[in-house]
């Protein structure tokens, strides 16, 4: 059988999705050996309508990446990238490939290569491995990948796929023989090109940088950029991007002759190296950013879950600006002490001051203790929440709530805190002996641990100042990010600090007596509506079945706490009935907590007669390029925050008829569960939690709201369109 008819019946050479079929390919004209060509790669053919990536994406996407695991002595080369298209999307243009493309890669086989020995079949041949990404677009992006696996024969010629990598050959731009010039001039760039042959002269060129986000992608030619022949030197002006996120020093760069001007068996492009002279403006900084950037902004949040991790080596900030960052943080930390979700805790540490009143040592103690407690609990956090970031995952604060599991955890340490304080069970009843001398010996831990879950409950609750300071942390160096998060807890304990070191504070507390035990009970109440709350926000994670069995396994938990406050053989029998029955039902309904429920739709984005529809990073683009406002709320079931403004503020029917008066599209985004798409949008805009609530108007910078939303606010910011 011929070498190309084997390589062709190898499995695992084609992984096929809805929108392409991609295909790892070789072609080895003289065989697989040292200083033998060996081109590979990977030929995608997209569905009609759908697209993949340039090097340089454009306004929004990914370029694709393979990743290759081959043998000792073969080394892979970089993509040899054919000549890419532009694509226009609405205001925004992309650079990529529809139809069919071939990615062809080099290798390169060295004298240290040993063929593995022939093996029960006797066939032999370079195995090669491929797993591959790739971003693929229509008016939506799905990220998708593969697995390839190709045995080439060591032997012979392989062929097979001759004429797709001589028309990839073919695409390839030529280099040109003089660097040209790229010059700063203002907002534009000059480009200077000479040595491009006859055939090119006096044509209309593409231009592709392949530097990213550097000039107005979507120009277009004879309107926004110019070009121009003098004789054997073609020039052209071109804007520079609106938010410019590179000033290189050289310009690698592609003109390309328009498709209808392309002749067979000659070249279509060529390549050069411009060195940049002149100087380059000043970025604009967020707020001045362009609609048309902004609606790219969003388009790249559905794109942004395959992005690769930031860089490990953040520049540090300025000392000025952390430390302006680092004191909003202190007093975010602060005011989160106001927020209701915060409420128990703090009651019950009140309570817990109370009990030691006139024991300075001890309020000392308990103080350090609770402030030790917030703060490793918040760099905890943090830390957690920046590695996971920093291994390609897209979180942001509160990302411990999008889980089930969590949620459905924290209900049960609620409710047993819940029947604790109302006096269902003591310690001293329901847990060992060992257990309550330990707790009663280290008061200390005791002081700690109501600090963790301070944080804990704190974490679904965003305060003024903490919005910022948050989404400061995430572009900074560890260290810094880190010194960020312990900043926000020291906040967040300072009061109790505070009072366990000024004996004024302390003096203002009733004495010790019966009313503690009266407001004990009572804070139980406040733990029962946590639990309430939190088997809602599972109800919109798991639906109604995950939030019925979770009450269903709460209360079996609380008969289980119960029947080990009984004595003797009742206790045994009772407690192991319970726990039996628990175990079963935990077995037989118990995935349900865990299941993932599709989120119910707000409303279809053609059905204007609902007031808010579901966000999405294709319908901001297409809204804002109609001309239409927009208005944003990025939300969670979890966030309290985001539910007292939703009650408080935009319900408020003033409010709501200013929104028609100025005809907003109002969208909402749902992260109650994990959502990468909403994680990159809220990233874009300098976030990493919710609320965030913005306002994006056609010609206007977009308005970030505040956290804690006001009626007035919003209704002078929709008065501004």
């Amino acid at each position: 059988m011929p070498a190309a008819a084997q390589l062709a019946s190898k499995p695992g050479a084609v992984v096929t999705t809805p929108h392409v079929r991609a295909e790892l390919v070789a072609h080895a004209p003289n065989g697989v050996s040292p200083g033998a060509p060996v081109w590979v790669g990977l030929q995608i053919t997209h569905q009609p309508e759908w697209h993949t990536y340039w090097k340089n994406a454009g306004d929004s996407g990914l370029p694709t990446e393979l990743n290759w695991t081959l043998p000792a002595g073969v080394a892979a080369g970089e993509i040899a990238w054919p000549v890419p298209k532009k694509i226009p999307i609405g205001n925004l243009a992309n650079y990529g490939y529809e139809g069919t493309v071939l990615l062809p890669v080099p290798l390169e086989v060295s004298s240290n290569f040993k063929p593995p020995l022939a093996l029960g079949t006797g066939a032999s041949g370079l195995d090669i491995r491929l797993k591959a990404t790739w971003l693929v677009c229509r008016k939506e992006c799905i990220p998708e990948e593969g697995e390839f696996t190709l045995a080439l024969p060591l032997q012979g010629s392989t062929a097979l796929h001759k004429a797709e990598f001589d028309a990839a050959q073919a695409a390839q731009p030529q280099p040109l023989d003089k660097p040209g010039t790229v010059e700063v001039s203002g907002n534009n760039l000059q480009v200077r090109l000479e040595g491009l042959p006859a055939a090119a002269q006096g044509k209309t060129l593409g231009f592709f940088p392949e530097t990213p986000e550097l000039i107005r992608t979507a120009a277009v030619s004879g309107k926004d950029w110019t070009q121009s022949w003098q004789g054997g030197t073609w020039t052209a002006t071109l804007p520079l991007a609106d938010q410019r996120s590179a000033s290189p020093t050289t310009l690698p760069l592609v003109v390309t002759l328009a498709e209808g001007d392309r002749q067979p068996g000659q070249p279509v492009a060529w390549r050069t190296e411009a060195p940049v002279s002149g100087t380059w403006p000043t970025t604009a900084p967020r707020a001045e950013v362009s609609p048309a950037l902004q609606a790219a902004l969003a388009a790249n949040a559905a794109n942004a879950a395959a992005a690769p991790a930031p860089p490990a080596d953040l520049p540090a900030q300025p000392a000025g600006t952390f430390v302006v960052a680092l004191l909003g943080a202190v007093l975010g930390g602060l005011l989160l002490n106001l927020m209701p979700c915060v409420f128990p805790i703090l009651a019950i540490k009140v309570l817990g001051f109370a009990r030691q009143a006139g024991n300075r040592s001890a309020h000392r103690t308990a103080g350090l203790a609770y402030t030790g407690g917030v703060m490793l609990s918040f760099l905890a956090l943090g830390g957690a929440m920046l590695a996971l970031r920093a291994a390609g995952a897209q979180l942001g604060w509160g990302f411990q709530l999008q889980s089930p599991a969590v949620v459905a955890a924290l209900a049960a340490l609620f409710t047993l805190i819940g029947l604790n304080l109302a006096g269902v069970f003591e310690f001293g009843r329901a847990a060992p002996l060992s257990v309550c001398s330990a707790q009663a010996k280290h008061p200390i831990a005791n002081d700690f641990l109501s600090g963790v879950l301070a944080v804990v409950i704190a974490s679904p609750c965003t305060a003024p100042f903490m919005g910022v300071s948050l989404g400061f942390a995430i572009g900074l160096p560890a260290a810094q990010a880190l010194l960020l998060f312990a900043a926000l807890g020291l906040g967040l304990a300072l009061p109790y600090l505070v009072a366990g070191f000024v004996p004024a504070i302390a003096r203002l507390l009733p004495k010790p007596g019966p009313w503690m035990n009266t407001l004990r009970r009572l804070l139980a109440f406040p733990m029962f509506a946590t639990v309430a709350w939190l088997v809602w926000v599972l109800g919109q994670q798991s639906g109604i079945d995950g939030a019925g069995t979770l009450l269903a396994l709460l209360v079996c938990m609380a008969a289980i706490v119960w029947a080990l406050t009984l004595r003797g053989r009742a206790r045994l029998v009772i407690a192991t009935v319970l726990v039996a029955f628990t175990a079963v039902l935990t077995a037989a309904i118990g995935r349900n907590v865990l299941q993932t429920v599709e989120p119910a739709k707000l409303a279809s984005s053609s059905n204007a007669g609902q007031r808010w529809q579901p966000w999405s990073a294709e319908r901001v683009v297409e809204l804002t390029g109609a001309g239409q406002p927009v208005f944003i709320d990025f939300t969670a079931a979890w966030c309290v925050t985001c539910q007292y403004n939703k009650k408080a503020t935009l319900a408020d029917a003033d409010v709501l008829a200013d929104f028609d008066g100025k005809k907003v599209a109002m969208l909402r985004a749902d992260w109650t569960r994990r959502d990468p798409a909403i994680t990159a949008a809220l990233t874009s805009l300098g976030r990493s939690g919710v609320p965030l609530y913005v306002l994006q108007a056609p010609g206007k910078p977009p308005v970030v709201l505040t956290e804690i939303l006001g009626k007035d606010e919003v209704r002078a910011a929709l008065a501004a369109l």
